[in-house]
């Protein structure tokens, strides 16, 4: 669906009414949204000390699922709600140094600098623009009839299962444009600095997890309990993170764009694009925690620096808008959002 049957008048007024929703947000930030962030870092934190509490005593069954749980709990909710959303700068009105996307780091492959240029920069500005938006199936996958059929599609499937299970590891290498110094658009000079900070920070979560916890819980006989747990919560993690960041972008109903859609982009052209670029996951409270809000792709691409926990009060506003301009407003299950995700990278698998 494009947005011909709108006059430029109509798109106008429909960035005007979208920049009223966040005009008015930003109005009413105060202490209750102070308040949810810091009970979601409390929580994370509580989760994870109890889980790694837990896997010392991994060598009983029940402790060491419960652990397992907790830990993999505490690294969504670090990478999901807080590290992804602080690195936006969505808290930073609080002046809260601690708090704050240019002191924030995460538990990620990816140093926080170098996904502010990927992420916040790259990706939202360009939202699924095809030649430049590089998040189109990381240059890894083929998910619009659009981009070019190779023989190499066909594994696909092995590919995005693969990518899932060591998402972060995948984002990391995809964000050190390879394919770029490959073509010589990128001299590997350049990439050096980028790749030593991946480095550093695939050492210290390989030395905090595979090394210094388990070699903590040897007298306790826990080392492979703890080995494994720590393992098998970052797989949980990576497989969480990768399923909502895909059906948020690659279901049925999302749009892929032109980069002649970006000459003369007006505001309320560049709300309908994130629109049309972006898919939501309908679920209650919980389901918007463990996303990050994420599960409110739309709300997120349409305002990516207010605060989270504010995005399902603006959702009701952001779809009246689109019943009255006749637009888009792409949601559903979370089961129906996987299993159209996946029917696409099966199906564009192959010629």
């Amino acid at each position: 669906m494009t947005t011909s049957h709108l006059t430029p008048e109509d798109l106008a007024q429909f960035g005007e009414d979208l920049d009223a929703i966040r005009d008015e947000i930003i109005a009413s930030r105060g202490e209750s949204d102070a308040a949810y962030i810091r009970s979601v870092i409390k929580l994370q934190r509580t989760l994870e000390v109890g889980g790694r509490a837990l896997l010392f005593a991994g060598i009983l069954p029940p402790a060491w699922l419960a652990g397992t749980a907790a830990l993999s709990a505490a690294k969504i909710l670090e990478n999901m709600e807080l590290g992804h959303n602080i690195i936006h700068g969505q808290w930073d009105w609080m002046r809260d140094p601690k708090i704050h996307s240019t002191t924030w780091d995460w538990d990620n492959a990816t140093p926080a600098d170098q996904w502010k240029h990927s992420h916040n920069y790259i990706h939202h500005t360009y939202t699924n623009v095809l030649g430049k938006d590089r998040d189109i199936g990381y240059s890894l996958l083929r998910i619009t009839p659009e981009q070019k059929w190779t023989p190499i599609s066909l594994g696909q499937p092995v590919y995005a299962a693969l990518l899932a299970m060591f998402f972060e590891y995948g984002i990391a290498l995809y964000d050190l444009e390879l394919e770029k110094i490959k073509s010589g658009e990128k001299s590997i000079r350049s990439a050096i600095p980028q790749a030593k900070g991946v480095v550093r920070k695939i050492a210290r979560q390989v030395g905090k997890d595979y090394i210094a916890f388990p070699t903590l819980a040897l007298p306790f006989g826990g080392f492979l309990p703890v080995l494994t747990g720590n393992f098998t919560a970052n797989v949980a993690r990576n497989v969480w993170t990768n399923v909502v960041i895909f059906c948020g972008h690659f279901p049925e109903g999302v749009e892929f764009f032109t980069e002649d859609r970006l000459e003369n982009e007006t505001r309320g052209e560049w709300y309908a694009r994130q629109l049309m670029g972006s898919a939501n996951i309908s679920g209650g409270p919980f389901m918007h925690l463990a996303t990050g809000n994420l599960s409110h792709q739309i709300e997120h691409h349409m305002f990516p620096d207010l605060p989270s926990n504010r995005y399902a009060e603006i959702a009701p506003k952001v779809r009246a808008l689109c019943d009255k301009y006749d637009l888009p407003y792409t949601t559903g299950s979370l089961a129906g959002q996987i299993t159209s995700t996946w029917k696409k990278i099966f199906r564009l698998a192959l010629p």
